[in-house]
């Protein structure tokens, strides 16, 4: 069975796949990047690396995440390093996963990110692919 970061982004229990999760960290100052795709929030700096932030939020469709969040996750797609923001972070635990039975919340462009779902203790997590979080990525 697949490993999977269970968290939230806007109320809605999502799940990424372990193998995609370099690691979860509060990332510090970000700087803005004039004329980036409006998903980047910016830059950061985390153990010598540059960082692109990704509002998670914008990135699907919805509101922006508000100015405090800090958790993240970091994913390293095509040798670059990506901080996607989310709500909160609970725990690691393995999934059995399932086609999208059920129609992805309403608001929001969900179905572009959600490959999938689980449950857990009854309630349906949606399996984000965290590679089609990142701007200009193709899904």
């Amino acid at each position: 069975m697949p490993l999977f970061l269970i968290a939230s982004i806007a109320g809605q229990g999502v799940v990424f796949d372990a193998d995609q999760v370099d690691s979860v960290v509060d990332i510090g100052e970000i700087v803005a990047v004039p004329r980036a795709e409006p998903s980047v929030r910016g830059l950061t700096a985390l153990r010598s690396r540059v960082v692109t932030v990704v509002d998670t939020r914008l990135a699907l469709g919805l509101g922006p995440m508000p100015p405090h969040v800090r958790r993240a996750v970091i994913s390293r797609q095509d040798g670059h390093y990506y901080a996607m923001l989310v709500d909160a972070l609970e725990d690691i635990e393995m999934f059995e996963t399932s086609p999208m039975p059920h129609i992805p919340p309403t608001q929001g462009r969900w179905s572009r990110a959600a490959n999938g779902m689980v449950v857990r203790d009854g309630e349906p997590l949606l399996v984000l692919d965290l590679t089609r979080l990142v701007p200009n990525a193709t899904p």
